[in-house]
């Protein structure tokens, strides 16, 4: 079982080196968007198995995700959406740690809510009109 496993995570690590090689910077938002999304999934399946060191480590991935987002905000380009999101994504992080020490998966719903509702606006942006703001 070990064996499928580790070879599942080098498998994962691989296509995930791939994706990143020859992704724009509008893909490597949506990528980390999902990986954040995927976290925050894998910490609610956690909490309700009781897993709480798993739940911990999934919700602290997922909030360096979002704080890597957050770093990539280009203050320059557009500052009040940046600002905004810049906002945001402090709340979300802020929320997550909240989620965390209370072990409450209706804040990592709302969190994921959240997330949904600007991965959603960002996948509607077409990466070839050479506009993307916030990056």
């Amino acid at each position: 079982m070990y064996a499928r496993q580790s070879a599942l995570a080098q498998y994962r690590k691989i296509d995930t080196e791939s994706a990143l090689e020859g992704a724009s910077p509008h893909r490597l938002i949506q990528m980390l968007m999902n990986g954040a999304l995927d976290r925050m999934l894998q910490a609610k399946g956690a909490l309700q198995r009781r897993d709480i060191a798993t739940k911990g480590l999934m919700l602290g991935k997922a909030i360096s995700i979002i704080s890597g987002l957050q770093a990539s905000l280009d203050k320059e380009a557009s500052a009040s959406i940046t600002g905004d999101l810049d906002s945001l994504y402090d709340y979300m992080q802020r929320r997550l740690l909240e989620a965390n020490l209370r072990n409450d998966v209706a804040i990592v719903d709302e969190v994921a809510s959240l997330l949904i509702t600007v991965k959603s606006a960002w996948d509607s942006i077409d990466p070839s009109a050479g506009v993307v703001p916030g990056i």
